[in-house]
């Protein structure tokens, strides 16, 4: 392994492992998540010329046909404000996004997907979902399977014992 993708869990622990169990999960999802998510940027930027924040922010889009206001957006993607008005901006001069105004109500804007930003995601999420495919391909399915009940069981109980600040 290159030191530049040195594994978290290596760098945090060594390799005694001698952590409690819930840390040693933790670090190992977080490990495997920033090993993908470099993974995905690099060929995002490499294949599309695009960032991670501009594929996630066309995502939203392509689910919602009306567009979003540029506040849910930021929401949804975990994105401030200011920097979705940054991607929406960089995205509309691409001719990938315009904004529109409903009701002509001008204190709202709506950023919905042009035709053109239509068809480059979906080549992308084709891209996309193949690279995932690529990445995990030397995992058995039924691993794949059992660990996202298992990780969804994590997932609930972390859920269960935020303190109401995460989401603000």
């Amino acid at each position: 392994m290159e030191a530049a993708s040195a594994d978290l869990e290596m760098i945090v622990h060594g390799p005694s492992g001698r952590n409690k169990p819930e840390t040693r999960l933790w670090l190992r999802m977080l490990s495997t998540t920033k090993l993908i998510t470099t993974e995905i940027r690099r060929r995002l930027r490499a294949e599309f010329g695009a960032t991670l924040p501009q594929f996630d922010l066309m995502a939203q889009l392509y689910r919602e046909k009306d567009g979003l206001r540029l506040g849910e957006l930021s929401k949804r993607t975990m994105v401030t404000n200011g920097n979705v008005t940054g991607l929406v901006e960089r995205l509309e001069t691409d001719g990938l996004v315009k904004r529109v105004t409903p009701d002509r109500d001008r204190r709202v804007t709506v950023a919905q997907l042009t035709p053109l930003g239509v068809e480059l995601f979906i080549a992308m999420a084709a891209a996309h979902e193949g690279w995932l495919r690529d990445i995990m391909s030397d995992v058995d399915p039924t691993t794949v399977d059992s660990l996202w009940a298992e990780i969804g069981e994590v997932k609930t109980s972390a859920s269960n014992h935020l303190s109401g600040a995460a989401f603000e």
